[in-house]
């Protein structure tokens, strides 16, 4: 039986976790069940590092129903449209800068009415000032070196003071030939020394995705 996990927004059935259907069809393949007229998207860790986190024992989910979110790394558009779903009055923000991924994204979008995609480079938040305005969450899970540096980059730019950030690290992608471990470390030390910076958990994201980690973080006023 699908019933609601701890999470708003969030529902389970042994084990598995499932969002309800916002809008459009299957994204990525998952499956969608209709439970008393209303529609549940299954939410596969194995795609999807956020669910990967909650799979894992995160403690608290920054998403509320009305939430602004910046999703830097969107890609095809996965874990945006579960975001989208745990978001329904609010809006989400979906940059990528990949021309393939940024046109599958654009299909998923379609029928999100929260869904706002947003063709530009994370490092660069200067060329899309003029289409974010402040947000509550931050959201970042990209492939480049100087993740910290982008996080950051970006919440001093959009984040509200008391707004949430969630940055999934990817170990192999900053340096692959250094040990996750001592990639992890620095990056979090990069993160405690700013001021506005307070780290709230940190959740490793193996089996399902080797060498990650996801920072929840809060971003003082």
């Amino acid at each position: 039986m699908i019933e609601p996990s701890a999470f708003r927004g969030v529902f389970t059935d042994r084990g598995n976790l499932f969002t309800r259907k916002l809008a459009g069809e299957s994204v990525y393949g998952e499956r969608i069940f209709n439970v008393g007229g209303d529609l549940y998207r299954e939410w596969n860790p194995w795609r999807s590092k956020l669910a990967a986190a909650i799979r894992n024992g995160l403690r608290e989910l920054p998403f509320g129903r009305d939430s602004s979110v910046l999703y830097l790394g969107a890609a095809s558009g996965t874990t945006p449209s579960h975001v989208s779903d745990l978001c329904p009055d609010g809006r989400v923000h979906c940059v990528e800068v990949s021309p393939r991924s940024f046109r599958d994204l654009l299909t998923v979008a379609g029928p999100r009415p929260n869904m706002f995609p947003v063709k530009a480079d994370a490092r660069h938040p200067e060329h899309y000032l003029a289409m974010v305005s402040e947000v509550d969450v931050l959201y970042q899970d990209i492939a480049q070196r100087d993740q910290d540096a982008i996080f950051l980059q970006n919440a001093a730019a959009f984040l509200r003071g008391g707004g949430r950030g969630m940055l999934m690290v990817k170990s192999r992608s900053i340096a692959v030939s250094e040990r996750p471990d001592d990639v992890f470390r620095r990056v979090i030390g990069a993160l405690e020394r700013q001021r506005q910076v307070k780290i709230l958990e940190t959740i490793r994201l193996e089996p399902f995705h080797k060498d990650h980690l996801a920072v929840s973080i809060l971003w003082k006023e």
